[in-house]
């Protein structure tokens, strides 16, 4: 194997496509987290047991495993030319 090496390193940076996608995101982020915020403030009266906050944190962290295992199944074969 030899040196790879980068004849053009400009060619990385992100397009102007690639910034507004990125600010459209962040901006759909914000309205969500203060949606979320405005909900979670008219629910001031409600109550979550200890066994309802286990099961939540549960839940949270079984989808973030298992998209991260997914994803990682997908770069894997990617990266071994299994994905023909």
């Amino acid at each position: 194997m030899g040196a790879m090496t980068d004849e053009n390193p400009t060619t990385n940076r992100l397009s102007a496509a690639g910034w507004l996608t990125i600010v459209i995101l962040v901006a759909l982020l914000a309205a969500a987290v203060w949606y979320a915020a405005g909900i979670w403030s008219s629910l001031a009266g409600t109550h979550i047991s200890g066994l309802g906050w286990t099961f939540m944190v549960l839940g949270v962290v079984v989808t973030i495993g298992l998209g991260a295992g997914l994803m990682a199944l997908v770069f894997y074969s990617s990266r071994h030319d299994m994905d023909r």
